[in-house]
Protein backbone atom coordinates (compact mmCIF):
# COMPACT_ATOMS: atom_id res chain seq x y z
CA UNK A 1 0.00 0.00 0.00
CA UNK A 2 1.75 3.60 -0.99
CA UNK A 3 1.13 6.59 0.98
CA UNK A 4 -0.98 8.26 -1.87
CA UNK A 5 -4.02 5.63 -1.05
CA UNK A 6 -3.47 6.89 2.76
CA UNK A 7 -7.55 8.19 3.56
CA UNK A 8 -7.76 11.95 3.94
CA UNK A 9 -8.07 11.03 8.04
CA UNK A 10 -4.59 9.93 7.90
CA UNK A 11 -2.81 12.83 6.46
CA UNK A 12 -1.20 14.93 9.80
CA UNK A 13 -2.03 12.73 12.38
CA UNK A 14 -0.26 11.65 15.55
CA UNK A 15 -1.24 8.40 16.41
CA UNK A 16 -1.39 6.78 19.65
CA UNK A 17 -1.06 3.13 20.17
CA UNK A 18 -2.77 2.55 23.68
CA UNK A 19 -2.05 -0.96 25.43
CA UNK A 20 -1.63 -2.68 27.87
CA UNK A 21 1.78 -4.79 28.47
CA UNK A 22 2.91 -7.55 29.98
CA UNK A 23 4.57 -6.84 33.14
CA UNK A 24 4.30 -9.88 35.61
CA UNK A 25 7.17 -12.05 35.51
CA UNK A 26 4.86 -15.33 36.86
CA UNK A 27 6.36 -14.65 40.30
CA UNK A 28 3.25 -13.85 41.98
CA UNK A 29 -0.72 -13.72 40.77
CA UNK A 30 -2.54 -16.25 38.88
CA UNK A 31 -0.59 -17.53 35.80
CA UNK A 32 -3.32 -16.06 33.30
CA UNK A 33 -3.27 -12.80 35.36
CA UNK A 34 -1.96 -10.88 31.77
CA UNK A 35 -3.04 -13.22 29.49
CA UNK A 36 -4.44 -10.29 27.33
CA UNK A 37 -2.04 -7.88 27.24
CA UNK A 38 0.68 -7.49 25.01
CA UNK A 39 4.72 -8.41 24.86
CA UNK A 40 6.80 -5.45 23.98
CA UNK A 41 7.87 -6.80 21.24
CA UNK A 42 3.63 -6.66 19.67
CA UNK A 43 3.68 -2.93 20.15
CA UNK A 44 6.63 -2.92 17.85
CA UNK A 45 5.55 -4.44 15.55
CA UNK A 46 2.47 -2.55 14.98
CA UNK A 47 4.66 0.72 14.80
CA UNK A 48 6.99 -0.09 12.32
CA UNK A 49 4.16 -1.26 10.38
CA UNK A 50 2.54 1.93 10.37
CA UNK A 51 6.26 3.43 10.18
CA UNK A 52 6.28 1.94 7.14
CA UNK A 53 3.35 4.48 6.16
CA UNK A 54 4.60 7.46 7.52
CA UNK A 55 2.60 7.88 10.53
CA UNK A 56 3.95 9.12 13.36
CA UNK A 57 3.52 7.26 16.33
CA UNK A 58 3.49 7.06 20.25
CA UNK A 59 2.39 3.91 22.63
CA UNK A 60 0.52 5.27 25.61
CA UNK A 61 -0.10 2.63 28.36
CA UNK A 62 -4.24 1.97 29.49
CA UNK A 63 -3.44 2.38 33.39
CA UNK A 64 -4.38 4.86 36.02
CA UNK A 65 -2.18 7.81 34.20
CA UNK A 66 -4.02 7.45 30.86
CA UNK A 67 -6.50 10.30 31.06
CA UNK A 68 -3.28 12.91 32.06
CA UNK A 69 -1.27 11.49 29.60
CA UNK A 70 -3.58 11.42 26.79
CA UNK A 71 -4.33 15.39 27.59
CA UNK A 72 -0.48 15.87 27.32
CA UNK A 73 -0.08 13.79 24.30
CA UNK A 74 -1.13 15.69 21.97
CA UNK A 75 -2.39 12.79 19.46
CA UNK A 76 -4.98 13.40 17.21
CA UNK A 77 -6.13 9.75 16.92
CA UNK A 78 -5.76 6.36 18.54
CA UNK A 79 -5.11 2.94 17.97
CA UNK A 80 -6.50 0.87 20.31
CA UNK A 81 -5.51 -2.70 21.81
CA UNK A 82 -5.93 -2.07 25.12
CA UNK A 83 -7.83 -4.94 26.93
CA UNK A 84 -7.98 -2.71 30.08
CA UNK A 85 -8.12 -3.57 33.82
CA UNK A 86 -10.73 -4.44 36.40
CA UNK A 87 -14.34 -5.55 35.86
CA UNK A 88 -16.98 -6.71 33.12
CA UNK A 89 -16.48 -3.44 31.23
CA UNK A 90 -12.89 -2.61 31.22
CA UNK A 91 -12.48 -3.11 27.94
CA UNK A 92 -14.76 -1.04 27.35
CA UNK A 93 -12.71 1.86 29.43
CA UNK A 94 -9.99 3.23 26.91
CA UNK A 95 -12.93 3.82 23.93
CA UNK A 96 -14.92 5.21 26.56
CA UNK A 97 -12.47 8.10 27.84
CA UNK A 98 -11.35 8.30 24.22
CA UNK A 99 -14.95 9.20 23.19
CA UNK A 100 -15.45 11.44 25.91
CA UNK A 101 -12.13 13.78 25.08
CA UNK A 102 -13.28 13.73 21.43
CA UNK A 103 -10.20 11.83 20.40
CA UNK A 104 -10.98 9.21 17.02
CA UNK A 105 -9.53 5.40 17.44
CA UNK A 106 -9.70 2.35 15.67
CA UNK A 107 -11.72 -0.35 16.34
CA UNK A 108 -14.92 -1.06 18.07
CA UNK A 109 -16.53 1.66 20.81
CA UNK A 110 -17.23 1.05 24.12
CA UNK A 111 -20.55 -0.20 24.13
CA UNK A 112 -20.15 -2.85 21.62
CA UNK A 113 -16.25 -4.14 23.47
CA UNK A 114 -18.07 -4.00 26.56
CA UNK A 115 -21.29 -6.16 25.46
CA UNK A 116 -19.20 -8.50 23.50
CA UNK A 117 -16.70 -9.10 27.20
CA UNK A 118 -19.91 -10.59 28.31
CA UNK A 119 -20.70 -13.86 26.81
CA UNK A 120 -24.11 -14.05 28.28
CA UNK A 121 -25.02 -10.72 26.97
CA UNK A 122 -23.38 -11.37 23.36
CA UNK A 123 -25.01 -14.58 22.99
CA UNK A 124 -28.40 -13.08 23.35
CA UNK A 125 -27.99 -10.37 21.02
CA UNK A 126 -26.38 -12.93 18.69
CA UNK A 127 -28.70 -15.35 19.10
CA UNK A 128 -31.74 -12.80 17.87
CA UNK A 129 -30.09 -12.28 15.04
CA UNK A 130 -30.80 -16.04 14.16
CA UNK A 131 -27.25 -17.60 14.74
CA UNK A 132 -26.84 -20.83 16.53
CA UNK A 133 -25.29 -21.17 19.89
CA UNK A 134 -25.24 -24.60 22.40
CA UNK A 135 -27.71 -23.90 24.97
CA UNK A 136 -26.08 -22.12 27.57
CA UNK A 137 -27.01 -20.31 31.30
CA UNK A 138 -25.32 -17.78 33.87
CA UNK A 139 -24.53 -18.85 37.26
CA UNK A 140 -24.12 -16.28 39.77
CA UNK A 141 -25.17 -17.94 42.37
CA UNK A 142 -24.94 -21.51 43.97
CA UNK A 143 -28.36 -22.13 44.07
CA UNK A 144 -29.05 -20.79 40.47
CA UNK A 145 -27.17 -24.47 38.79
CA UNK A 146 -29.18 -25.31 35.67
CA UNK A 147 -31.43 -28.34 35.51
CA UNK A 148 -32.25 -28.31 31.54
CA UNK A 149 -28.80 -28.32 30.22
CA UNK A 150 -27.22 -31.82 28.68
CA UNK A 151 -24.30 -32.93 29.90
CA UNK A 152 -21.15 -32.87 29.56
CA UNK A 153 -21.21 -29.09 29.95
CA UNK A 154 -18.09 -26.66 29.82
CA UNK A 155 -18.09 -23.86 33.34
CA UNK A 156 -16.12 -20.84 32.36
CA UNK A 157 -16.16 -17.45 33.79
CA UNK A 158 -18.86 -14.98 31.89
CA UNK A 159 -16.66 -12.06 31.07
CA UNK A 160 -13.04 -13.38 30.56
CA UNK A 161 -10.75 -13.95 26.90
CA UNK A 162 -8.12 -15.49 25.74
CA UNK A 163 -8.73 -18.32 27.95
CA UNK A 164 -8.66 -16.69 31.19
CA UNK A 165 -9.92 -18.83 33.89
CA UNK A 166 -10.74 -21.73 31.80
CA UNK A 167 -8.80 -24.22 33.85
CA UNK A 168 -7.57 -27.66 33.38
CA UNK A 169 -11.22 -28.98 35.04
CA UNK A 170 -13.72 -27.47 33.37
CA UNK A 171 -16.17 -30.20 31.92
CA UNK A 172 -19.05 -31.08 34.08
CA UNK A 173 -20.28 -34.77 32.86
CA UNK A 174 -23.08 -35.05 36.35
CA UNK A 175 -25.12 -32.69 37.84
CA UNK A 176 -22.67 -33.30 40.94
CA UNK A 177 -19.36 -32.86 39.07
CA UNK A 178 -21.02 -28.95 37.66
CA UNK A 179 -22.01 -28.48 41.35
CA UNK A 180 -18.12 -29.47 42.74
CA UNK A 181 -16.93 -26.91 39.25
CA UNK A 182 -19.20 -24.09 40.63
CA UNK A 183 -18.57 -24.35 44.15
CA UNK A 184 -14.83 -24.09 43.12
CA UNK A 185 -15.18 -21.39 40.41
CA UNK A 186 -17.81 -19.10 41.44
CA UNK A 187 -16.21 -17.54 44.40
CA UNK A 188 -13.24 -16.23 42.31
CA UNK A 189 -15.07 -15.29 39.47
CA UNK A 190 -16.54 -11.58 39.28
CA UNK A 191 -19.35 -11.68 36.63
CA UNK A 192 -20.69 -15.27 37.20
CA UNK A 193 -19.92 -18.68 35.39
CA UNK A 194 -21.11 -19.46 31.91
CA UNK A 195 -22.00 -23.21 31.56
CA UNK A 196 -23.02 -24.42 28.31
CA UNK A 197 -23.33 -27.54 26.65
CA UNK A 198 -19.74 -29.40 25.35
CA UNK A 199 -19.94 -29.01 21.58
CA UNK A 200 -17.79 -32.09 20.64
CA UNK A 201 -17.43 -30.80 16.27
CA UNK A 202 -14.62 -29.32 14.92
CA UNK A 203 -13.49 -25.83 15.84
CA UNK A 204 -12.83 -22.66 14.01
CA UNK A 205 -11.98 -19.13 14.20
CA UNK A 206 -12.97 -16.09 11.00
CA UNK A 207 -11.71 -12.95 10.89
CA UNK A 208 -13.30 -9.96 9.46
CA UNK A 209 -11.73 -6.52 8.30
CA UNK A 210 -13.13 -3.70 6.68
CA UNK A 211 -16.67 -1.89 7.08
CA UNK A 212 -19.36 -1.53 4.28
CA UNK A 213 -18.46 -2.28 0.70
CA UNK A 214 -14.64 -2.96 1.50
CA UNK A 215 -15.17 -5.11 4.50
CA UNK A 216 -13.69 -8.81 3.85
CA UNK A 217 -14.84 -11.87 5.78
CA UNK A 218 -11.44 -13.94 6.02
CA UNK A 219 -11.15 -18.13 5.32
CA UNK A 220 -11.95 -19.54 8.34
CA UNK A 221 -9.08 -21.33 9.97
CA UNK A 222 -9.21 -24.58 11.95
CA UNK A 223 -7.89 -25.02 15.41
CA UNK A 224 -6.96 -29.42 15.25
CA UNK A 225 -6.45 -31.11 18.34
CA UNK A 226 -3.10 -33.57 18.31
CA UNK A 227 -5.54 -35.62 21.26
CA UNK A 228 -7.82 -34.66 24.25
CA UNK A 229 -6.86 -32.28 26.29
CA UNK A 230 -9.06 -33.02 29.55
CA UNK A 231 -10.02 -36.40 30.10
CA UNK A 232 -12.34 -37.23 26.57
CA UNK A 233 -12.42 -33.74 26.13
CA UNK A 234 -10.91 -31.18 24.05
CA UNK A 235 -10.39 -27.82 25.34
CA UNK A 236 -8.81 -24.76 24.24
CA UNK A 237 -7.53 -23.39 27.27
CA UNK A 238 -5.52 -20.98 28.57
CA UNK A 239 -2.83 -23.26 28.94
CA UNK A 240 -3.13 -24.77 25.85
CA UNK A 241 -2.69 -21.84 24.08
CA UNK A 242 0.38 -20.84 25.71
CA UNK A 243 1.83 -24.37 24.54
CA UNK A 244 0.07 -24.55 21.47
CA UNK A 245 3.28 -25.96 19.60
CA UNK A 246 2.05 -29.32 21.82
CA UNK A 247 -1.23 -29.75 21.68
CA UNK A 248 -2.81 -27.85 18.69
CA UNK A 249 -2.35 -27.22 14.96
CA UNK A 250 -4.06 -25.05 13.12
CA UNK A 251 -5.64 -25.32 8.93
CA UNK A 252 -6.54 -22.13 7.07
CA UNK A 253 -8.34 -22.18 4.90
CA UNK A 254 -10.28 -24.90 6.89
CA UNK A 255 -11.24 -27.73 4.78
CA UNK A 256 -14.54 -27.32 4.47
CA UNK A 257 -17.69 -27.54 1.50
CA UNK A 258 -18.87 -24.08 -0.02
CA UNK A 259 -21.82 -24.51 2.45
CA UNK A 260 -20.09 -24.82 5.54
CA UNK A 261 -17.96 -21.65 4.75
CA UNK A 262 -20.80 -19.83 3.86
CA UNK A 263 -22.76 -21.22 7.54
CA UNK A 264 -19.44 -19.32 9.47
CA UNK A 265 -18.53 -16.57 7.65
CA UNK A 266 -22.01 -15.47 6.99
CA UNK A 267 -22.93 -15.81 11.19
CA UNK A 268 -19.49 -14.24 11.89
CA UNK A 269 -20.87 -11.06 9.50
CA UNK A 270 -24.14 -11.18 11.63
CA UNK A 271 -22.61 -10.85 15.03
CA UNK A 272 -20.34 -8.06 13.98
CA UNK A 273 -23.06 -6.35 12.82
CA UNK A 274 -25.43 -7.43 15.69
CA UNK A 275 -22.46 -5.97 17.98
CA UNK A 276 -22.14 -2.77 16.24
CA UNK A 277 -18.52 -3.86 15.65
CA UNK A 278 -16.61 -1.61 13.28
CA UNK A 279 -13.01 -1.85 11.48
CA UNK A 280 -11.94 -5.57 12.71
CA UNK A 281 -12.99 -8.58 14.63
CA UNK A 282 -12.23 -12.17 14.96
CA UNK A 283 -15.17 -14.46 16.16
CA UNK A 284 -14.89 -18.38 17.19
CA UNK A 285 -17.28 -21.56 16.13
CA UNK A 286 -17.57 -24.91 17.16
CA UNK A 287 -19.72 -27.19 15.36
CA UNK A 288 -22.18 -29.97 17.33
CA UNK A 289 -22.30 -33.54 17.39
CA UNK A 290 -24.57 -33.01 13.67
CA UNK A 291 -21.66 -30.73 12.07
CA UNK A 292 -23.65 -27.62 12.96
CA UNK A 293 -22.13 -24.59 13.52
CA UNK A 294 -22.38 -22.86 16.88
CA UNK A 295 -21.38 -19.36 17.78
CA UNK A 296 -19.09 -18.69 20.89
CA UNK A 297 -17.73 -15.60 21.17
CA UNK A 298 -16.43 -12.56 19.11
CA UNK A 299 -13.51 -10.49 19.79
CA UNK A 300 -13.38 -7.08 18.73
CA UNK A 301 -9.67 -6.43 20.21
CA UNK A 302 -8.23 -9.38 18.31
CA UNK A 303 -4.59 -9.74 19.85
CA UNK A 304 -2.15 -8.51 17.04
CA UNK A 305 1.05 -10.54 18.18
CA UNK A 306 2.96 -11.93 14.72
CA UNK A 307 3.71 -14.76 14.25
CA UNK A 308 1.60 -16.13 17.19
CA UNK A 309 -1.93 -14.31 16.99
CA UNK A 310 -4.79 -16.19 15.21
CA UNK A 311 -5.61 -13.09 13.26
CA UNK A 312 -2.39 -12.49 11.67
CA UNK A 313 -2.09 -16.30 10.83
CA UNK A 314 -5.17 -16.00 9.41
CA UNK A 315 -4.26 -12.71 7.37
CA UNK A 316 -1.37 -14.17 6.27
CA UNK A 317 -3.14 -17.14 4.66
CA UNK A 318 -5.39 -15.01 2.90
CA UNK A 319 -2.29 -13.31 1.32
CA UNK A 320 -2.34 -10.36 4.09
CA UNK A 321 0.87 -9.64 5.48
CA UNK A 322 1.07 -8.28 8.66
CA UNK A 323 2.29 -4.36 8.00
CA UNK A 324 -0.91 -4.80 5.29
CA UNK A 325 -2.95 -6.29 8.19
CA UNK A 326 -2.20 -3.47 10.23
CA UNK A 327 -2.37 -0.93 8.00
CA UNK A 328 -5.48 -2.05 7.16
CA UNK A 329 -7.18 -1.43 10.51
CA UNK A 330 -5.81 1.64 9.87
CA UNK A 331 -7.14 2.65 6.87
CA UNK A 332 -10.49 0.77 7.83
CA UNK A 333 -10.81 3.74 10.70
CA UNK A 334 -9.74 6.59 8.43
CA UNK A 335 -12.43 5.85 6.58
CA UNK A 336 -15.17 5.08 8.22
CA UNK A 337 -14.30 8.07 10.43
CA UNK A 338 -14.49 10.65 7.11
CA UNK A 339 -11.78 12.59 7.78
CA UNK A 340 -12.86 14.11 10.91
CA UNK A 341 -10.66 14.12 13.89
CA UNK A 342 -13.43 13.74 16.27
CA UNK A 343 -16.45 11.64 16.78
CA UNK A 344 -15.06 8.19 16.85
CA UNK A 345 -18.06 6.63 16.34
Amino acid sequence: MKKENVPPAAEGTKLGIICNLKHHDGSAGTPDEEAEFDEPGTVEAIRNALKCRGVETVVLEADQTLPRTLAESGITMAFNIAEGKNGRGREAHVPALLEMMGIPCTGSDSVALGVSLDKVMCKRLVSACGVHTAAYALVEKPEDLPSGLRFPVIVKPNAEGSGKGISENCIAVSQTELEQLVACDLPSSRRGLLVEEYLPGREFTVGILGNGKNRRVLPPMEILYNGNTQRDFKVYSYDIKCNYKSHVRYQCPAELTAEQTEQLTSATAKAFDALGCVDVARADFRMDAEGQPCFLEINPLPGLAPGYSDLPMIAEAAGIGYEELVCGIYDAACERLGGRNHDAH
